[in-house]
């Protein structure tokens, strides 16, 4: 898994103000809107795709391609949200954003054994050890957030060492997402290094 998200070599102040106040209206509703729809899709396909590894130990392609969409999509939407982009989010799995992306492949084949196990019991030895650190993480990602929104305000720059510090955050919960989609057999590390 590669997750791509550039820092900008400065940042707008102006579209800073606006996503604050203005936020809301024309990024997080026409977005929410869509994605509650997109993702009942998205639920089905999950749905479909536990079956179908289940059964055959592999991941149908036209699942795969939606929901790599799907999540470029959410990386994009997320990165605009907590001010990382000034560029606004396409809409949709159809749209594209080469600074704001994540990239993983469709696994050759998946352990129809470890499908089972993450189903019954992925919630108990994936979802309490990282959900509780990252619970913690995401608590200090807010922290760093608001210090970086007023950063931003005065400097017109991400400062970078911040940036890191929720980059690694997104990272590890998109590994741990991942793990739990059936996308990789490897469990995920409790961090977010590359």
């Amino acid at each position: 898994m590669e997750l791509i998200l550039n820092l900008q070599e400065s940042n707008s102040r102006g579209q800073l103000l606006l996503r604050t106040f203005f936020g809301w209206i024309y990024i997080l509703f026409p977005h929410a809107f869509m994605l509650f729809f997109v993702s009942i899709w998205y639920g089905i396909l999950d749905f479909v795709k536990f079956w179908a590894v289940l059964f055959t130990g592999h991941i149908p392609e036209s699942t795969y391609e939606f929901q790599k969409k799907f999540r470029q999509w959410e990386i994009r939407l997320t990165a605009s949200l907590m001010n990382m982009r000034d560029d606004y989010p396409a809409i949709g799995t159809g749209g594209s954003n080469d600074e704001a992306t994540i990239e993983f492949e469709n696994p050759e084949s998946v352990s129809r054994g470890l499908v089972l196990v993450r189903a019954l019991f992925g919630w108990i030895y994936v979802g309490i050890p990282h959900g509780f650190l990252l619970g913690f993480y995401g608590m200090a990602v807010g922290i760093v957030q608001f210090l970086a929104w007023w950063a931003i305000l005065f400097t017109g720059r991400f400062p970078e060492s911040m940036f890191d510090f929720i980059i690694h955050y997104l990272r590890w919960s998109m590994r741990v997402s991942l793990y739990l989609s059936c996308y990789t057999d490897d469990y995920p590390p409790f961090n977010g290094a590359e």
